[in-house]
């Protein structure tokens, strides 16, 4: 199968239904970073987001005659990983670890260390990147959730719409309101 990119990955998933294993392998190559930035965003620790992605994986491949042609496969996978996100959130819950913030003491005080000038750009890229990731995590789960599909993992609104399952206007009117509370967080990191 040397002409894997050529394949859609609607026919991807078909070949793996019908039993061929580089399909599987092909699907998990197109999807496993682009499924590790959305959970990350959502449960904010790799280790966490990894075993996501494993399972999700596994789901994939334990689960592929669930699929049907409906559904664009990024869809369906999207929704797999995502429910498998929002468990663990219910789950943190339960265990009542609170979190007012998602960033610990020492995230607080942060201070730019003295560095050699050409690296002060890398810092202080990390250190807006931890304040947005920060931001994410605040934002309620079914604002967090739209967020990351339209701005992080840049799916159409359509697309976000049959993942949440709510209508179209639900999730644009969603997004709009989840970016309005990130400009408020953000305004004094420009």
């Amino acid at each position: 199968m040397d002409n894997q990119f050529r394949y859609t990955d609607e026919e991807l998933i078909a070949r793996f239904q019908e039993g061929d294993e580089q399909a599987y392998t092909e699907l998990v190559n197109r999807y496993r970073d682009k499924l590790m930035t959305f959970v990350y965003r959502f449960v904010n620790d790799m280790e966490q987001a990894e075993d996501i992605i494993q399972d999700t994986m596994l789901k994939l491949y334990t689960h592929k005659h669930y699929y049907r042609n409906i559904a664009k496969f990024s869809t369906w996978i999207y929704t797999i990983a995502g429910n498998l996100a929002k468990t663990e959130l219910r789950k943190r819950k339960s265990r009542k670890v609170t979190n007012i913030s998602q960033m610990g003491p020492e995230d607080r005080d942060y201070e730019l260390p003295s560095v050699a000038p050409e690296t002060d750009e890398v810092v202080q890229s990390e250190y807006i990147e931890k304040k947005i990731q920060a931001a994410i995590q605040n934002l309620p789960l079914h604002f967090r959730t739209v967020t990351i599909l339209r701005d992080i993992q840049e799916l159409s609104y359509e697309e976000i719409s049959k993942i949440v399952e709510v209508p179209l206007g639900t999730v644009k009117s969603r997004i709009n309101r989840a970016r309005l509370q990130l400009q408020k967080e953000l305004i004094d990191l420009k």
